[in-house]
């Protein structure tokens, strides 16, 4: 530095301009005069025309021009450089440097740092010491420094990577100007703050007082950041933050990478003019989504432009098994949508609609996912009950909800034994008024949820108190009794909800705290270090050490010494304590970022701090580069000058250009043979691969005539007098219901389970034979599958009259195989038909349903208790009971011959009984095909007014 803005590397070589007089001598002797010699003739030639005029003496002009040339060469080769003057107060005391460290400045970090080290030249040329103040880092107190120190030391300051706090670097800087009373202040501010920095520029207001203090704010490119990522339903998206809401449109990209730092997406994002947030969205499958570990802002070097994600930010994937049939539709009596929208924002569900609960399961733990929720399924085949337990093991998370049909099981898979039956208001474990949550474990995942006041529980099912119950306890009511139990298993975990996934036992699906509980029971999927910081099951106390943090640019480094181990519950931003990063095991990280979801970026109000100028640039630059392009540019010129002087643009002639035709005969173009014509695929062909494609000759048949008109079905039993009887029942209840009815359907079918498809049908007839062979895992799936999607099978196991009364079919053996049947089976909760049932009004009103016998009793899925003081004619379930017990043979009663005679005898021989039990079957149909129509009171006026009629 020589004191002035221009300065040269070599300036000796300046001394090369002193030859510049000389030069000018020389170039003026060139071209020499021409010598003239007398000639007679020469006046002859004064008439020819001259080819070239070469001038006696070079112009003056041009003799200037190459003086130039010669002077940039010379400068050129001394190699000058410009230094731009620093923005400084003029004062003769220290320049204290008070320097914005944090992450807004990192992106911009060199501008910044080369226009403190123009402060510090500036100061150093006036013999004035420096004191650097960074905000970054506040425990080293301020000292006065020599130039060439102060130039050290912000070679090795670098940005932190969380916000600055500036109220204890004002602290420092107070004790500077203690120390330094004739001092100046130049503050290098960044400009971006995120709450409670206003105040503190009040206070640094107060600490410089009258002293002369330059603020440096704007000139740079306002920083970026990222906050709120949120891995919703259909993409991944961040939003994007600055601070200038001047600026105008801005715009940019999202990168995506996973762990390793491999790619994994990009998005767009655009600011419109005077916004300060907006979005960046990854479309990608959620499969992917789960695989992101850090989102960055391309060409952003900062700390605030990183957004690390660890299992919290993880969109799991539930499958959902109900064991409701598919024909409850009411949304808001649905288990199925309650778990829905509770699980909906922070996981994928999966339904099992199509699918018995077996069927269900198996595909599930053969997708790998990590959650499945049951609900109320009381069943469960063995075989799927093995591969549960397997999959638990290996660390799958299974929830389970109460219901009817768990209440009515031996369930095993339950973390805790429960009692047969229930608690009901009204029973003999009732409570006098409804019972209140009342507690969370302080050692569950549920402890810093706020345990609601609002949740009250009428009915659940009950644990066997034992000395392990206390400690598989993760929520109870207000008496103590369990109404979420837990236990691990191997690296899984098994979880209990004592009551339905609906409101029929509680409102607990109706409060705010079941989509925390979900969301953290699906969360013990994940990693155990995710779930401290969560509040999961670790241990309150526990602390988590510090993986890998993020340095001010964003990138990964090394942990610093000052790093603390993070605590459990920890939810704050980043700090000089818990920088940005990664923190806990390799396979259990959490990661702490720079801002928190709900941060957003403001302008720092810097009035009244002085004056106020732009970052200028003040490094130094070389000045070869235009210097050397004006050398060539006055050489072009100079080349130019003598080729016209020179008498060269009369030697360009035009010249005449030869046309050559050019030959161009290659056959380039030769026809492609012709592609053969596709073949339109029959249904039987190879290449197609439609369903029925796939079916055989005798199923298509099957299909074509089980749909071409609604038909009953019975289960053909293998022997011939039975399937006989069956199949002429049904024939005989199907003339009778084209009779009474407007209802004209098909010939009945008979069908194996094993191997025919029995979603065709509506209800399915089934005679029990004594000692029946249990049908195959393969049958019995399909028959749940079955009665999941809406249909209704009727057994009947015909022994009325050969079983005692009040012994429910004790020692039948028809009854027997019943049972073998239904233990494989997932069925709800039976009863005797009700008198209130909508079974008694489908179509007749009946009180009794009798077959060839009268005297057995008729069993459905059992309905919810009836409120106290609700009168209703009707009492209907949600929708149609999957299953109807009876022993009196109906299908003997409706049997009859070609000429339309009863086949077989009813028991007490009378007529009424025939007539009877034709209209059971006509109620049976009726109720199958059209619900709880008649329990449906919105129906009552249409129905009065067609009575009316």
């Amino acid at each position: 530095m020589l004191g002035l803005p221009l300065a040269f590397t070599t300036p000796i070589i300046l001394t090369a301009l002193i030859g510049l007089p000389l030069l000018w001598y020389l170039l003026r002797l060139v071209p020499p005069r021409p010598r003239r010699i007398s000639f007679a003739p020469t006046r002859l030639l004064l008439d020819l025309p001259p080819k070239e005029e070469t001038p006696a003496r070079m112009p003056w002009w041009l003799t200037l021009l190459r003086l130039v040339l010669a002077a940039l060469v010379i400068f050129a080769a001394a190699g000058p450089i410009w230094n731009p003057p620093a923005a400084g107060p003029p004062a003769t005391g220290p320049v204290v440097l008070l320097i914005d460290s944090g992450w807004p400045a990192a992106s911009t970090w060199e501008r910044r740092r080369a226009a403190a080290e123009g402060i510090v030249a500036d100061a150093d040329l006036a013999n004035r010491g420096i004191v650097l103040v960074p905000t970054g880092t506040t425990a080293v107190d301020p000292q006065v420094l020599r130039a060439n120190q102060a130039r050290d030391r912000l070679r090795t300051l670098a940005p932190v990577p969380y916000v600055p706090d500036r109220a204890a670097a004002f602290a420092n800087l107070e004790k500077a100007l203690a120390n330094a009373p004739d001092a100046s202040v130049v503050y290098l501010s960044d400009a971006t703050t995120l709450d409670g920095d206003d105040a503190a520029m009040g206070e640094l207001k107060r600490i410089v007082g009258p002293r002369p203090l330059v603020t440096m704010a704007g000139g740079l490119a306002e920083p970026l950041a990222l906050a709120g990522a949120e891995n919703a339903i259909d993409a991944l998206s961040v939003a994007v933050l600055r601070t200038d809401r001047e600026q105008t449109a801005r715009s940019g990209t999202v990168r995506a990478l996973d762990m390793r730092g491999l790619a994994l997406g990009e998005a767009p994002f655009n600011f419109e003019p005077g916004a300060l947030e907006t979005q960046a969205r990854f479309d990608m499958p959620v499969e992917i989504r789960n695989e992101v570990a850090r989102i960055e802002i391309a060409g952003e070097e900062s700390a605030g432009a990183v957004q690390l994600l660890d299992e919290r930010w993880r969109r799991r994937t539930v499958g959902l098994v109900s064991g409701v049939n598919a024909d409850q539709r009411q949304p808001l009596l649905a288990p199925s949508y309650y778990l829905s929208r509770a699980l909906g924002p922070f996981a994928d569900v999966r339904t099992s609609e199509g699918h018995g609960s077996a069927e269900a399961i198996g595909g599930f733990i053969d997708a790998k996912l990590p959650v499945i929720v049951l609900s109320d399924i009381g069943t469960i085949p063995p075989e799927a009950e093995q591969r549960l337990q397997r999959w638990i093991e290996g660390g799958g998370v299974l929830v389970r909800f109460a219901g009817p049909r768990l209440a009515n099981s031996d369930d095993r898979l339950v973390p805790v034994t429960l009692r047969r039956g229930g608690r009901t208001l009204g029973g003999s474990l009732s409570w006098e008024q409804p019972q209140k949550l009342g507690s969370f474990s302080a050692d569950g995942p549920f402890r810093d949820i706020a345990v609601p006041n609002d949740v009250t529980v009428q009915r659940q099912v009950l644990a066997e108190p034992d000395g392990l119950l206390a400690s598989r306890t993760w929520a109870a009511l207000t008496d103590g009794t369990p109404l979420v139990t837990g236990e691990p298993r191997g690296k899984g975990m098994l979880v209990l909800f004592h009551v339905t996934a609906d409101t029929t036992w509680s409102d607990l699906p109706l409060s705010g705290s079941f989509v925390e509980m979900l969301r953290r029971v699906v969360a013990l999927g994940g990693s155990s270090a995710a779930e401290a910081a969560e509040g999961g099951g670790t241990p309150i106390g526990e602390t988590i050490a510090p993986n890998r943090v993020l340095d001010g640019f964003g990138a990964f480094s090394s942990v610093p010494p000052t790093a603390k181990a993070l605590p459990a519950g920890f939810k704050g931003r980043a700090s000089a304590d818990h920088p940005p990063g990664f923190y806990g095991p390799s396979d259990g990280l959490v990661a702490v970022n720079a801002l928190l979801p709900a941060d957003r970026l403001r302008p720092l109000d810097l009035a009244g701090l002085g004056r106020v100028e732009a970052y200028r640039d003040v490094a130094p630059r070389d000045l070869r580069a235009p210097v050397l392009i004006a050398l060539f540019a006055l050489l072009v010129l100079d080349a130019l000058i003598v080729f016209l002087i020179g008498g060269g643009l009369a030697r360009l002639r035009p010249r005449r250009v030869h046309a050559a035709s050019l030959l161009l005969a290659l056959a380039i173009s030769m026809l492609a043979p012709p592609a053969p014509e596709a073949s339109a695929q029959t249904a039987g062909s190879p290449g197609n691969t439609a369903p029925a494609a796939q079916q055989t000759p005798e199923q298509l048949d099957f299909a074509m005539k089980a749909t071409s008109a609604t038909r009953l079905a019975y289960v053909v039993t293998g022997d011939a007098e039975t399937d006989a009887i069956s199949r002429s029942g049904l024939k005989g209840l199907t003339d009778f219901l084209g009779e009474r009815t407007a209802l004209e359907a098909g010939e009945p079918m008979g069908v194996d389970p094993a191997k025919d498809e029995l979603s065709f049908f509506p209800l399915l007839y089934w005679p029990v034979l004594p000692n029946a062979a249990k049908p195959s895992p393969a049958a019995l799936a399909k028959i749940d599958a079955f009665m999941k999607q809406g249909g209704t099978i009727l057994f009947d196991t015909r022994d009325a009259e050969t079983v005692l009364p009040g012994s429910n079919g004790a020692g039948s053996p028809a009854n027997d195989a019943l049972r073998a049947i239904l233990a494989g089976l997932d069925i709800p909760e039976l009863e005797p038909v009700p008198r209130d049932h909508v079974l008694t009004k489908a179509f007749y009103l009946l009180r009794d349903f009798p077959g060839r016998f009268a005297s057995g009793q008729t069993f459905v899925e059992a309905l919810p208790a009836q409120e106290e003081g609700e009168e209703r004619p009707v009492r209907a379930g949600d929708g149609v009971s999957p299953i109807i017990i009876t022993s009196n043979d109906l299908a003997g009663a409706w049997a009859v011959n070609e000429d339309g005679q009863p086949s077989l005898p009813v028991s007490e021989e009378e007529p009424r009984q025939r007539e009877l039990a034709f209209r059971a079957g006509v109620n049976f149909v009726m109720y199958v095909l059209t619900g709880n129509y008649k329990a449906d009171q919105v129906h009552v006026p249409a129905l009065l007014e067609r009575l009316g009629q």
